[in-house]
Order: structure tokens, then sequence, then C-alpha cells
């Protein structure tokens, strides 16, 4: 047993809003039962806000405005849960120069300076824990950290925002358009007074970057990921998903890519996507969120649960307090930044891809065969197509085999400016029909 084994972890907590509320409660009311569990008592050294005087629950003689200086005190741990870039980097990178483990719930910073913490934990010895950034209660960065370290992960895909999966599910249960669903979402507390960072992808692109980089061994920044949001689904884009037996998700779709000759690459991608009813992710309703992994060995795994909110995500972090201080207890540490692999991250436009592509065009003969001989130009299969006619107009639904997403990209460009097309109606990619 470490010789500081029994004497108390001092824990400096930055940030008390609706997660640190609840992990200050927590490490208060449950202090005997996490002692028992660490093997040494979590003290609460003090808590950084912005207004102490606007935190009349908690003791006076924790809080302070003075983060800097909070950090730089013989505290044992910080555990950061303010959120954005700076001053947060800041305070974070003093802590673990000076050999003190940090837990953050922070996936913007992770997402933007994952090496640059990672290699500070190294030089001291430090823990750097953040199953918070992720998901939320949801037990997935440390078994892709840890339990499936001896296999190798081929895909990482999920749904990794709350709100854009509350107004997508709305929208499919509903029939109501966009704007509408996101106004509801907003009056219910779902999303944000600004909501751009959930439904522009910013949050989920975030969130993708960290679990690729875990699961290919490869350092991925949130500017490696292509990003779509979801302002642009339409009524009609759901309509036509249900017509075909989908349903349309924002998805976080983190792949490693195999080329003819070999050479491997990493796909990191969010966008909306048509899914079919019968994948496990299209089930997910509301603002859960669920990750789904495929590995050699251990084949296809399925996480599911709450991603956000106060006392879900203050049950990760909790979880990696614990860790840490056990970590601390026996003079251990816990498991490095794994970069080895080194994968060059492959760009949107090299990445295969699949489309549904739905078009009016005019009821005259052969606009079929016109239409086809666009996607054989840009050497794009067709795996099916659906035509109805009315009146003097018909529609046409194209769904492709894997092409190039640029080859899409150009041939629904072509097609667009065809005279027989009167109008490209939807492109959305699809996903989950290998």
């Amino acid at each position: 047993m470490s010789a500081r084994a029994g004497r108390p972890i001092k824990v400096a907590l930055l940030g008390c809003g609706t997660v640190g509320g609840e992990v200050a409660r927590l490490l208060t009311e449950q202090a005997g039962e996490l002692a028992a569990r660490v093997g040494a008592p979590l003290e609460l050294a003090g808590i950084a806000v912005r207004r102490p005087d606007k935190h009349p629950e908690l003791p006076p003689e924790l809080l302070t405005s003075d983060a800097t200086a909070l950090v730089e005190s013989d505290v044992d741990v910080v555990v950061e849960l303010i959120g954005g870039i700076e001053p947060a980097r800041t305070w974070l990178l003093a802590a673990l120069r000076a050999g003190k483990s940090v837990v953050t719930a922070n996936k913007a910073l992770l997402a933007e300076h994952s090496a640059e913490l990672s290699e500070a934990a190294d030089a001291t010895g430090a823990d750097l824990y953040f199953e918070a950034s992720v998901a939320g209660a949801i037990p997935l960065l440390r078994p892709l950290r840890e339990s499936l370290a001896g296999d190798r992960i081929t895909r990482v895909m999920g749904i990794v925002n709350g709100t854009t999966n509350y107004i997508l599910s709305a929208m499919d249960s509903t029939g109501a358009g966009y704007a509408e669903t996101l106004d509801e979402a907003s009056r219910l507390g779902y999303a944000e007074a600004d909501p751009t960072a959930d439904v522009d992808g910013y949050d989920a692109a975030s969130k993708a970057a960290i679990l690729a980089s875990l699961a290919f061994h490869t350092r991925v920044t949130a500017a490696d990921v292509h990003r779509e949001g979801i302002a642009g689904v339409s009524a009609s884009d759901i309509v036509a998903a249900k017509v075909l037996g989908r349903t349309v998700k924002l998805l976080a779709i983190c792949e490693r890519v195999t080329s003819a000759d070999g050479t491997e690459s990493v796909s990191v991608r969010v966008h909306p996507v048509m899914l079919p009813r019968t994948h496990q992710l299209s089930g997910v309703g509301g603002a859960f969120n669920a990750v789904y992994v495929e590995a050699d060995a251990a084949g296809e795994l399925m996480f599911y649960g709450q991603g956000a909110g106060g006392a879900p995500t203050a049950s990760a972090v909790l979880g990696d307090l614990v860790a840490v201080a056990r970590n601390q207890v026996v003079s251990g540490r816990g498991p490095r930044e794994s970069a080895h692999a080194a994968l060059p991250v492959r760009p949107m436009g090299q990445t295969p891809t699949r489309y549904h592509v739905s078009l009016d065009v005019a009821d005259v003969p052969g606009v079929l065969a016109q239409v086809a001989q666009v996607f054989a130009a840009h050497d794009v299969s067709i795996a099916t197509v659906r035509q109805r006619d009315r009146h003097s107009t018909a529609s046409l639904v194209i769904v492709t085999h894997l092409a190039k997403d640029a080859a899409l990209q150009s041939t629904v460009d072509e097609i667009g400016k065809m005279d027989v097309v009167r109008e490209v109606v939807s492109v959305m990619r699809v996903e989950g029909e290998d």
C-alpha cells in the first residue's frame, strides 16, 4: 500500500453549474461510501465560480472566484466542468504540469488540444480522465480506451447529441417541420437558447474526434471531422425515409477505411443519414444517446443511455474521480494516450458513402436512361430505383451503391442541371445497409 493510503485526496472543482452542482452534492452526501471505494476520503478543497454570492446552497468557505489560485493550491485532483477552450486549457495544463491529475467533461477542449494535454500528463505522470466528455452517463470511452485495447476496432457509429435526436425523433412522430420542432424543443428545455452547437453539428463533431482518437489510436481533432447539421432536413425528407422503411438520424461515424492497395486511413464525419428502421440505432428516440461499435474479435457492441443532464454526467465525472483517486492511493497510473497508429484522416470527398437521391423529372420517355447515364459517367453504381408518375411530372428515388463522396456530389450537381430534371428534391446519405 502507498504511503499516502488513507490520507484525504483533495479535490478542486472548477465550475458549479448543472453538472458541477451535482458533483459537489454527491461528493458531500456520499462521502463515506466514496471513501470506502477509493481507500481514502475525497475532500472537496474548493469550488471556483464566477460569482460566489450566487451559490447560497454551498458552504461559503469552499467558494472562490480565483480559479488559478485554487489550481495552484495543494490539491491533488482538478475537476473541470466550465467548458470552452480558454481559460480551461490554461488551468488544466498548469494542473497537469504540476503533477495534479485532471478529470474533465470538456469535449471542445479535448477535441482541439487533447495531444497537448496528454503530453503534459505524460511528462509528470499525472492522470487525464474524460469519460463525461462523450455520451454523459454511458460507459463508452473507458471500454474503447481499456476494455477493447487488445482488439481492432473498425467502426464507431452513433447518436451523440440528444438535442438533434429529440428534434429528428419528434419530426418523425409528428410530421412537423424542422423550425417548428426546434421551437418546441427550446420550449421544453431540450435545446439551448442558442442551439447552434447542437443543430449545426459542432457538438457531435467534437465528440466524434474524441471517439476516433481512442478507437483508432490516432490523433484526430475537430478540424478533421466533416460536419453537417440538421437544419436542411425537411418534413419531406422524413416522409421519404418512412416510405422506404427508414428513419433520419444525425450520426457521428468513425471508420477505419482500407484502400484497394491496402493503405489504411480514418474517416470521421457527422451528418444526417437515412437509416433502416431495423437498425439498432433507429429505435433510439428522444434525447437519448447510443453508440454502435464494431471490432474484429468482440464483434458488434451497443452502448445506450442518457447522454446529457446534471445527474447522468455527474455519474461519469465521479466514476473518473474515483478511478483517479484510487491510482493516487496505490501510487498507480491510469491509461496513457495511445496514438501509435497515426493513421491519416481521409478527406470526405475520398470517403465511400451511399446516397438517397429524390428527383422530380419530366414525364417523358427516356428520362431514367438519361439520369442513369450521368451516374455511370461518374462511376457511381445505382442499387435501386423507384419511379412514380403523376400528371406531367414523375418522381425518381435512387439509392446508390458505395462510391466516393466527391463522385456522388458531382453526380448530383450535374443531374440538377439537366433539362429533364425539374428539381432535386432531397439528397441524403444512407447508412446501415452494407
